[in-house]
């Protein structure tokens, strides 16, 4: 017997000036499921959801809650509807107490004053309903991110939420905090929740859901029950094409001529890193969280300052103390948060690629527009950058081609080693296969990547050879005949002798 419908999307409209990102959606939730919504970046989910929490005002259609019809919410009479949202980036005071976060803008008092008390008495009253040992007077700030998302979880409750949003939730997870959101999850459905979950990661997608919702292109394509689909056929749906390999093949093999030599590279946490990248190759970057992938790209791009060590760029000794001595060195940096250190989203698509270059673009301080919007026209081409205009903000485009758009930037400036730090994080897999393809016109153009990823599988498909650090410093390479996950793993796990 199928649960009541809990919350009725009907035939929901939402443009923005060039772009329609929903088409007339219709769609049913019911009382008690956990409902996945995938499709590719600028599908429309986020836009969706968004129109019931009162963050984003339909153009068209209705939305009924437990019967009750509405036109637009706002936060407010969304979160009185029994409706709340856990986006990837949380909304915590790190300087306040776990039990002031939950109770945020909605303090206990006794008269005129917070109840601290009674706050942190309701905080570990629900922290017991979900089993989980967290201190109501810790401060935010020292919890790990998976206690932070636990934490912006029992903020929800403490709404008395009976629809829960979860927006990719494990994206900024580990392995082990993913296992332990999982089991609050699983116990808040048997607990009558009904949970509305956006993920890219297909494994997420069949472990939790009862029912799939694809979204392709601001239109829905289908909704079907989890156990009658698989994989493949789902991203067939969500991409409206198939993609009969997860990573593309490249034609071409590495040249024998070094690119980059790096030897006994201290500082920034490093404690000792040597390896060499050879032209025309993909070296994958593996290791835990803390173990020195993104330290060694911010000592190579000039970010961060080395203490010892050599580092050599085509047969010439570099020691880069900022970006734009990198830059003249050849040396270009996708930074792994395209959102905080990679793009300006609140400048065009244009201004953005050319953004690094414009000193090459002006003559006596001024920019020869000409040259300037051909240069940023091509790269639009040449990355196929889907955008209404090269005058679009770049906040207003999906993460894949916000993502290109930072490729863009960098490629402009022509550089002969490219360190792309999490090349795919937060994409989804239709927009994974076209960095991909990208990553592989580069080096079949000559370029040079180093590649760090925190994904076993996307270095395994990517990479020629896969460097692995632990704890600053690197603990064994190996080639593309002897990639495994388990040989991986173990270097990456591996611990120093203490003294």
């Amino acid at each position: 017997m199928e649960s009541a419908v809990i919350l009725q999307f009907e035939d929901i409209v939402k443009s923005y000036p060039g772009v329609l990102a929903l088409n007339h959606v219709s769609l049913d939730i019911r009382k008690g499921e956990i409902h996945a919504l995938v499709g590719e970046n600028g599908a429309g989910k986020s836009t969706l959801i968004k129109c019931c929490t009162g963050a984003v005002l339909p153009s068209g259609g209705k939305i009924s809650v437990n019967g009750k019809k509405f036109s637009s919410f706002t936060p407010k009479l969304s979160a009185e509807n029994g409706m709340v949202a856990i986006y990837q980036e949380f909304n915590l005071v790190g300087e306040l107490s776990v039990a002031e976060n939950i109770f945020l803008g909605r303090a206990i008092r006794k008269g005129l004053i917070v109840d601290k008390k009674a706050m942190c008495d309701r905080a570990r009253n629900i922290f017991e309903q979900l089993s989980l040992k967290i201190n109501p007077d810790e401060l935010v700030k020292n919890l790990a991110v998976g206690y932070q998302q636990l934490v912006e979880i029992a903020k929800a409750l403490s709404q008395n939420a009976r629809i829960l949003i979860m927006d990719e939730p494990t994206a900024p997870l580990t392995k082990k905090e993913v296992g332990v959101l999982f089991s609050i999850i699983e116990k808040l459905k048997k607990q009558g929740m009904t949970i509305i979950y956006i993920s890219h990661r297909m494994d997420e997608i069949f472990k939790l859901s009862d029912r799939i919702t694809i979204l392709r292109d601001g239109s829905k394509i289908k909704t079907i029950d989890t156990k009658d689909t698989n994989v493949d056929d789902l991203i067939k749906l969500m991409v409206g094409r198939s993609l009969n390999e997860k990573f593309p093949s490249r034609s071409t093999v590495p040249a024998s001529k070094e690119i980059l030599s790096v030897e006994h590279l201290y500082g920034n946490g490093l404690t000792d890193i040597s390896f060499k990248i050879y032209g025309g190759e993909i070296l994958g970057f593996a290791g835990l969280i803390g173990s020195g992938r993104t330290e060694t790209a911010q000592i190579l791009f000039g970010i961060k300052r080395k203490k010892s060590g050599k580092i050599v760029m085509s047969e010439k000794e570099i020691s880069p103390k900022s970006p734009r001595e990198a830059m003249e060195c050849g040396i270009a940096l996708v930074p792994e948060d395209r959102k905080q250190q990679g793009a300006l989203l609140g400048m065009s698509v244009h201004n953005n690629i050319t953004l690094a270059v414009l000193h090459k673009l002006s003559t006596f301080c001024l920019i020869r527009k000409k040259e300037d919007k051909k240069t940023s026209e091509s790269f639009r081409k040449e990355l196929n950058i889907k955008t209404p205009s090269l005058e679009q903000l770049v906040k207003n485009l999906s993460g894949g081609n916000q993502q290109k758009v930072v490729v863009a930037k960098w490629l402009a400036s022509d550089p002969d080693l490219i360190i792309m730090d999490e090349p795919t994080r937060g994409i989804d897999v239709g927009a994974k296969f076209e960095i991909y393809k990208l990553m592989n016109s580069l080096v079949e153009k000559g370029k040079t990547i180093l590649m760090i990823s925190s994904e076993m599988e996307e270095l395994i498909g990517m990479a020629d050879r896969i460097v692995v650090l632990s704890e600053g410093r690197v603990t064994g390479t190996v080639v593309k005949n002897d990639f495994n996950q388990e040989i991986i793993m173990k270097y990456a796990s591996q611990v120093r002798d203490k003294e």
